[in-house]
This record gives structure tokens, sequence and C-alpha cells, in this order.
């Protein structure tokens, strides 16, 4: 025979709902205990504070407020309860924070408990912890996301760079206490990233009780250039020439974003509106590496106006063909 439902939530056959729904809460509560006590006897720290100074050392706190008390409460961290040291007198600080029963019953059975995700966290035996234990779970939070702009030049965004970026955060260390580190994190830009591209450091944020630390994020800055504008993956220059060589020819000198020498000869008659497409000399496409955007020439002819003498000049040439 299997389990006496009955015997476990300790009920008679003749129970009514509110029977029953006063025992379990009453198991529910016990179980609570349990977690708690799990928690504090597992952990050494909190076990070590428990044994000098019981539950009241653990959870009460200490009569006036504390720079650590000021300071972790206005940064939204966990309390700081102060005890003093019986043999010396000197003020120690423990930090305590009961984890939840799903992060506790998560420890002993295995379970992948889900902190702050869309999944449901569940007993080993599939039923979901908020129907067993009536909904009071309580999901870690998680801080939004901090973001950063990082400018990058469009030589970088064409040739692709790394780039170290200096932080300084917020961590606890083993005690609880809250300590700044520095890091370097580095950021491979790759050829043909676009202006909004974001890179990710996940939960490189404050470390706080309670809380997931927010990820870290960088978006990608184009930088205006003197010569290259950028539309998509195509590049567009524009150059000035004098209206004879619109009229005779023109050969384009441009110096590339990797720093090539790319002659462009044109043999059209070169209106104000015409422009000349160079295939593949534009910026890398980031899915298909090998693969450019094209380079679009524009003209500026001048100069704009001609006096009399200097129209009467063309057309008599022009006539001469």
């Amino acid at each position: 025979m299997g389990a006496d439902y009955y015997k476990i939530l300790q009920v008679d056959r003749k129970s009514n709902d509110d029977d029953l729904k006063k025992a379990y809460r009453k198991l529910e509560a016990k179980f609570k205990e349990i977690c708690e006590a799990y928690d504090v006897l597992s952990d050494p720290r909190k076990r070590s504070v428990y044994d000098q100074y019981g539950e009241e050392g653990l959870k009460q706190r200490f009569s006036s407020r504390s720079l650590d008390d000021t300071f972790s409460e206005f940064f939204g961290g966990q309390k700081s309860y102060r005890f003093v040291d019986g043999g010396s007198g000197s003020p120690t600080s423990f930090r305590f924070s009961p984890r939840s029963a799903d992060g506790v019953f998560s420890e002993i059975f295995g379970e992948g408990v889900a902190e702050g995700g869309g999944s449901r966290a569940s007993t080993s035996s599939g039923i979901p912890l908020e129907e067993m234990f009536g909904n009071h779970r309580i999901d870690a939070h998680k801080e939004a996301a901090i973001e950063r702009t990082l400018p990058c030049s469009l030589e970088e965004l064409y040739k692709g760079t790394s780039k170290k970026m200096k932080i300084s955060r917020e961590v606890t260390d083993a005690f609880g206490r809250p300590t700044t580190v520095e890091e370097i994190l580095t950021i491979e830009v790759k050829p043909g990233w676009k202006k909004g591209t974001k890179i990710t450091f996940p939960q490189k944020g404050n470390e706080r009780g309670g809380v997931i630390p927010s990820d870290l994020v960088f978006i990608i800055d184009e930088k205006p250039h003197g010569v290259f504008k950028r539309d998509g993956n195509d590049l567009v220059i524009t150059q000035k020439i004098p209206i004879v060589e619109a009229l005779t020819g023109y050969t384009a000198q441009i110096t590339t974003l990797d720093g090539r020498n790319l002659a462009v000869p044109i043999n059209a008659i070169i209106s104000p509106t015409y422009e000349e497409v160079v295939i593949g000399e534009g910026m890398p496409i980031p899915k298909e590496p090998s693969k450019k955007g094209n380079l679009t020439i524009k003209f500026n002819v001048f100069p704009s106006r001609l006096t009399s003498e200097q129209k009467a000049g063309i057309k008599r040439l022009l006539t001469l063909w």
C-alpha cells in the first residue's frame, strides 16, 4: 500500500476542507522551521554565531545603527547585525539572510530550483513548490541592467578591435562584508558591428543581499568620420572635382579604412547627380565575414557657376565634337 495521505496531513477521514487547510498550514510552518534550521546549521558562519549567541543573536538587531547598517540599507543590501566578542569586547559584524525554502529544498534534493526565472521550481516528485507550500515562494530579484556607451571609430568597426574596460564594483567577501574590487573586461569588437550593438557581461553589477547582480551592457556608438559616412553595410564618400575633369574623365583616389590606396577610373561624364558604385569596398558584413557592402562615390562638381566667356568656350569645344 502506498502513502497514507491522512497520516501525512495528520487528519482523520471525517476532516473537511477547513481542517485540511489548517493541517496543511501547520505542517508548512514546521517545514519552514526545518528549512531555517538547516540553513543556519549548514553554514559554518551562521552556525558559529548560533552556537555562541543562540537564535536571538542571529535575529535581533543592535540597538544603535552602525555605519554598516546605514550603508547597507541605503543600497538595499542585507541587514547588518552586530555582536560583541566575549574575549576582546570589540564589536564584530555578521550578515544573516536566511534562504527561502526553495533554496534549501533544492540543495538537499539536488533539484534545479529557478530563482527569478520563467520556469517553475518543483520537488523530486514533480510537485511544484508553489503548490506544495501555498505559493509563498520568494524569487530572487535581479537588478536592471547597467548600460554604458562604447565609442568606436569607423576604422575600428571596419577592422575590428579589442578594447579593455576597467570597472569597479561592490562584492561580498567570505565574511559577508562589502568590499570594492576592480576588474578589467575585454571587449572583442567584431568587424562590421553597427551602432547599437550590445555586449553583455552577466552579473557584473554590485553584489547585494537578496538580489541577483545586474548585467553590465556596453552599447556600440559610432564616432563621426571625416571622409566616409556609413549607410548600413555600405560606405559613402563625396569628392569635389573641377568641371573639366567631370567632362573629360576622372580617376578617384581613395584611401580605404584599412589603409589601402584605391584608384577608381571614371570614363562617363560626371553630372552633379552621378554616382559611382564600387562593389565589395564597403563595411564587412558581421554574419558573413568574407563579404562586404559597397562603396558609393558621390561628386561635388565645381565651379557651380560659369562666366559668359567660359560658357562660350565650352560651347565652341562641344561644337568641335
